[in-house]
């Protein structure tokens, strides 16, 4: 009998600590529509915590069809023309280096080229090891004071050349903050 009376305090202080233990486990995790250069919403995009980075997923429509820069910005601020508001890729060190091919990089705003189809959508889902949300690792963090943005740019990005890769314009921008 004294066996009966004593299970369920321990039975629910380990399904109170499962729990606990679960919801400390869920990964920080943001997400930010995608703007347009005129305003209208082309998409969204998800920035989930990692062990040893972040994995984003972007889904876009109304892009022109082919290879796409894209980067991690330094500033959840999609508002100026142009996004310039975003600021500079996301960086720890300085002077800023460019390119996922450049031995000498530091960019660690740098991702791969997004592609387009001739439909002019895209979905994609990929990691860096670049960055983190909260500064995870010595990694820049994603969710810093002013956050941080998304942008894709017109062109694709050479992942040599500086300052950004020959990318040019941005054409969408998703806050992520």
């Amino acid at each position: 009998m004294l066996f009966r009376r004593i299970l369920p305090i321990p039975m629910t202080l380990l399904v109170l600590g499962l729990a606990a233990a679960a919801a400390e486990a869920t990964p920080v995790s943001r997400s930010g529509n995608l703007v347009g250069a005129d305003g209208t919403t082309l998409g969204k995009v998800t920035v989930t915590e990692a062990p040893h980075g972040v994995l984003l997923r972007l889904s876009v429509e109304g892009l022109m069809p082919g290879w796409h820069g894209l980067h991690f910005h330094e500033k959840a601020d999609c508002e100026a023309p142009g996004f310039k508001s975003a600021g500079s890729h996301v960086h720890a060190a300085t002077p800023v280096v460019h390119g996922l091919m450049n031995p000498e990089a530091n960019d660690d705003g740098d991702l791969p080229n997004l592609y387009v189809g001739a439909d002019g959508t895209a979905m994609v889902e990929l990691y860096s090891t670049l960055v983190s949300m909260q500064g995870a690792g010595g990694r820049p963090a994603l969710l810093d004071a002013d956050g941080s943005a998304v942008v894709i740019h017109a062109n694709p990005d050479d992942y040599m050349s500086q300052p950004i890769g020959g990318a040019g314009d941005r054409v969408a921008c998703a806050p992520i903050k």
